[in-house]
């Protein structure tokens, strides 16, 4: 399968995440939040340009989330080693993800015809935690981001994140419970 601008834009951003790993770990917050940044615009990128030049493919398909994910999670990882984030968000944060990844793994090897799309809450969790993201890593890239996530307002990212994460946890493990009963249940 030969790769196209979509994918090659999806790849630089996999090459991102390891950059900005090393940019947090080296207290480079302000240059690590223009690399979050510009992955995050690389994603709406490779998307529009898949999309209006029917450029999209099956590695495309499965590349672009593990693409957001990685970036996310190891962002989270690596804010929460720093200090930057509370050790129990990124547990939640993580843990969700790998529950999520599991549950697909379980349900693929017991045939369950499980299709799994973004749950609502999912995609409202996404948003929050790069918001939260961001914040923390733009604090000292933009002085007026320093200005707003000081106190209560980070607070209610914190919590805002911890709440959809769960939120959205249990709504998929709800859905993976409901498919494996119904495929226990059934001929």
């Amino acid at each position: 399968m030969p790769l196209n601008i979509p994918n090659l834009i999806t790849f630089g951003r996999l090459i991102a995440v390891p950059v900005t790993i090393w940019l947090i770990l080296g207290n480079q917050l302000a240059i690590a939040f223009w690399v979050f940044v510009a992955a995050g615009i690389s994603d709406a990128l490779d998307g529009w340009i898949a999309k209006r030049f029917d450029l999209g493919t099956e590695l495309g398909r499965y590349l672009d989330p593990i693409a957001d994910k990685a970036l996310l999670v190891a962002v989270y990882m690596t804010l929460g080693a720093a200090g930057h984030l509370p050790d129990w968000l990124v547990i939640l944060v993580v843990f969700r993800d790998a529950a999520i990844l599991g549950g697909a793994l379980l349900a693929h090897t017991l045939h369950l015809n499980i299709r799994v799309e973004p749950l609502a809450i999912s995609k409202v969790n996404t948003a929050a935690q790069i918001v939260l993201a961001a914040a923390v890593l733009g604090r000292d890239a933009l002085p007026m981001v320093a200005t707003w996530t000081d106190g209560a307002v980070l607070g209610t990212l914190i919590a805002l994140v911890a709440v959809t994460t769960l939120w959205s946890g249990i709504r998929y493990l709800l859905l993976f419970q409901r498919h494996a009963g119904s495929k226990a249940g059934g001929p």
